[in-house]
C-alpha cells in the first residue's frame, strides 16, 4: 500500500507596516484596515509598526533605523513576512527584501490576491489577471526571488502565479491579449447597456465602500442570491436585477465592487469597464455603514473614487445602513446627496420607503396625465405600461380612461 503523505499548509504570520506623514493623518485607522485585509486574504497579524516621519523613504519606505526595528520584531513573533501599508516601487521592494531576508508585500498586493481569490467570472478573472501583470512587470526581479525562496502563499492566488517567471516581453504578449478579451467583454457590456436603454428601464447603481453591505441590501430587494459576508470584498463581480416598485414601475439595481483607502490604480484601470455601470446609471444609491466610526472618511472615499472615475451629476441617494447595530445618536448627513435615508438592509427596516423615494424619483421627468383614449389608438396604453405608470383604467363606452405619469416621449404621442 502507497504511503499517504499529509502535506500541511505553511501559516502566514505578518507584521504590518505604515508611515504616518503628518499629525492628524489616518494612518492607524489605514493600517487597521490593512490588518482586516490580510486576515482576508488568509494570513495572521503578528505585529505592528508605524513610523512618523515627514515623508515616505523613496529607497527603504521607512527609515533605515526603523528597518533594523522591524527586522528584530519579525524574528520575536515568528512572522513569514512584512506587509507595508502604501504601494511599494521596485526599489523599495528590493531594498527591503534584502535588508530583511524575508517576504515584503504591500497593500496592493494583498488586495490583487484578494480579488484573484474572488473573481467567478471571465471578466472578473480576466480583470485581476490584468491587473495582476500591469503590477508586476515592474518588480519581477524583487518578486521573483521572494516567490521562488518561499513558496505560495499571498500574493501568489490566481492566474498571476504561472507568470512570475516570464519574461517582459511574454508577459506585454500577455497584457495585449487581456487587453484584446476585456475589448470584446466592454463591446458586450455596452450592447447590454444599450438593450436596457431601448427598453426604457432606468437603472440605479448601488455603490459604497467595502463591507458596506451593498450585496445585502440587493438580495433583500431583489432576491439576486449574492454572497454575504463580513469580510472586505466579499463579492467582486457586478450583478443586475430587476426590482418591481409600488405602481407596477420597474428599476434595474446594479451592484458595483466596493471602495477602499488606496485603491490601487491597476484594479481601477482593469475594472474600468465594470465601474462604469455607475457611470451610465440613471441613480447613485450610495451605502453608509452607519454603525463605523470612520463613516465620513469612507464617504470621502467614495465620492472620491466617483470624482475620478467621472461620475458627476448624478442623483444620488444616501442609505446610512446597518441602523440595527448603531449605538450613537450622532445626526447622520451626507451634504453631498440628494435624499437620505436611514436603513438595516439585515432587518428590512426603512426599505418600503426606499422604494417609494425611487417611484418619486421616477416621476420627476414624467407628466401626470388623464385622458380618455379612443379603442382605435388602445396600442399606445402598452407603451404606457412600458415606459410610464399606469395609475388607474377604466373601459367605458367612450374609450380606454387612463391616468398614468408617462415620459415626454410619449406625452407628445397621446391623442387630444
Amino acid at each position: 500500500m502507497a504511503e499517504v503523505f499529509e502535506i500541511e499548509e505553511l501559516e502566514e504570520r505578518g507584521v504590518l507596516v505604515g508611515v504616518s506623514e503628518q499629525d492628524g493623518d489616518d494612518a492607524e485607522d489605514s493600517v487597521a484596515e490593512l490588518a482586516e485585509l490580510v486576515k482576508t486574504a488568509g494570513a495572521t497579524v503578528v505585529g505592528t509598526l508605524i513610523q512618523k516621519r515627514e515623508l515616505i523613504h523613496p529607497g527603504t519606505y521607512v527609515g533605515t533605523g526603523k528597518v533594523q526595528e522591524i527586522e528584530k520584531l519579525v524574528e520575536e513573533s515568528g512572522a513569514t513576512g512584512i506587509v507595508c501599508d502604501d504601494e511599494l516601487s521596485p526599489a523599495q521592494l528590493k531594498n527591503l527584501e534584502s535588508m530583511l531576508n524575508t517576504k515584503v508585500m504591500d497593500r496592493t498586493l494583498i488586495i490583487l490576491d484578494i480579488f484573484a481569490a474572488r473573481a467567478t467570472t471571465s471578466e472578473g478573472k480576466i480583470q485581476v489577471e490584468l491587473a495582476q501583470l500591469k503590477y508586476r512587470l515592474s518588480r519581477l526581479a524583487g518578486l521573483g526571488r521572494s516567490m521562488s525562496r518561499l513558496g505560495g502563499g499571498i500574493g501568489t492566488r490566481g492566474p498571476g502565479e504561472k507568470k512570475l517567471e516570464m519574461d517582459r516581453r511574454l508577459i506585454k504578449d500577455r497584457i495585449a491579449q487581456l487587453n484584446r478579451e476585456l475589448k470584446e467583454v466592454r463591446k458586450h457590456r455596452e450592447i447590454t447597456r444599450s438593450q436596457r436603454e431601448k427598453k426604457e428601464v432606468p437603472v440605479a447603481a448601488i455603490v459604497g465602500y467595502t463591507n458596506a453591505g451593498k450585496s445585502t441590501l440587493l438580495n433583500r430587494l431583489t432576491d439576486a442570491g449574492v454572497l454575504e459576508e463580513d469580510k472586505l470584498f466579499a463579492t467582486l463581480d457586478p450583478t443586475t436585477r430587476m426590482l418591481e416598485l409600488p405602481g407596477k414601475q420597474q428599476i434595474l439595481l446594479t451592484d458595483t465592487v466596493g471602495f477602499i483607502r488606496k485603491l490601487p490604480h491597476h484594479l481601477i484601470e482593469a475594472f474600468k469597464s465594470t465601474l462604469e455601470e455607475a457611470k451610465y446609471a440613471d441613480y447613485i444609491l450610495h451605502v453608509v455603514d452607519a454603525s463605523n466610526p470612520q463613516r465620513e472618511k469612507q464617504m470621502h472615499i467614495v465620492y472620491d473614487t466617483l470624482y475620478h472615475l467621472d461620475i458627476k451629476e448624478k442623483t444620488v441617494v444616501t442609505l446610512f445602513n446597518k441602523q440595527d447595530a448603531v449605538t450613537e445618536e450622532e445626526p447622520l448627513r451626507d451634504f453631498k446627496a440628494d435624499y437620505t435615508l436611514n436603513i438595516s438592509a439585515k432587518k428590512g427596516t426603512g426599505l418600503e420607503e426606499l422604494k417609494m423615494l425611487l417611484c418619486e424619483l421616477l416621476r420627476e421627468n414624467k407628466v401626470l396625465v388623464e385622458r380618455t383614449i379612443s379603442y382605435g389608438d388602445a396600442g399606445i396604453i402598452g407603451q404606457i405600461r412600458k415606459s410610464g405608470e399606469l395609475l388607474e383604467e377604466d373601459y367605458r363606452p367612450e374609450g380606454i380612461y387612463v391616468k398614468a405619469y408617462v415620459p415626454m416621449e410619449i406625452y407628445g404621442k397621446l391623442p387630444l
